[in-house]
C-alpha cells in the first residue's frame, strides 16, 4: 500500500485579509490543493481519471477553524478517507501549522461519467475503487 505524504502550503499574503490572519475561504481552495495532490500520490491525477472519462464533483464541504494562520506560515494537510461507497466519496482533511491543529474539514464527492450520469466506481473503475479501499482500510486501523 502506498504511503500518502501531508500536502504543504505556505500562506501567500495575498492569502490574508486585513487583520493579516489567512481568509477563511481560502481554506476550501487548500483543500483542493491537498485533494489532488493526494490523488496524485495514489497514482490517480485529475488528468488521468479524466481521460478515463470520470468526473468527481463537491457534494458537500465542512470545516471547523481551530486556530488562525498568517503569512509565511506553512499549513501541513493530511488528506485522508473517511468514507468510501461504491457511489460517494469523503475526504477528511487535517491542518496543522507549527504542530497544532489549525483547521479540520471533510468534502463528499460522487462519481460521474462525461455525460454526467452517476457511476459505481467499484464496477466501472475497480482499480482506482481498489486503490482508495487501501487507504481508507489502512486508516480504519
Amino acid at each position: 500500500m502506498k504511503t500518502i505524504k501531508p500536502y504543504l502550503h505556505k500562506v501567500n499574503y495575498y492569502e490574508t485579509d486585513k487583520m493579516g490572519i489567512t481568509h477563511h475561504s481560502n481554506y476550501i481552495r487548500y483543500m483542493e490543493e491537498a485533494r489532488v495532490d493526494f490523488l496524485d500520490q495514489l497514482g490517480w491525477s485529475f488528468i488521468k481519471l479524466e481521460e478515463e472519462g470520470m468526473a468527481s464533483p463537491v457534494m458537500s464541504v465542512e470545516g471547523v477553524y481551530k486556530k488562525s494562520t498568517t503569512f509565511p506560515q506553512t499549513i501541513e494537510i493530511m488528506v485522508g478517507i473517511e468514507k468510501l461507497s461504491a457511489a460517494k466519496l469523503t475526504f477528511s482533511y487535517e491542518f496543522k501549522c507549527e504542530g497544532d491543529v489549525v483547521f479540520l474539514g471533510k468534502s463528499t464527492h460522487c462519481f460521474l461519467d462525461t455525460r454526467g450520469v452517476p457511476v459505481l466506481i467499484e464496477k466501472r473503475y475497480p482499480e482506482f475503487y481498489a486503490d482508495l479501499k487501501g487507504i481508507y482500510e489502512a486508516g480504519q486501523k
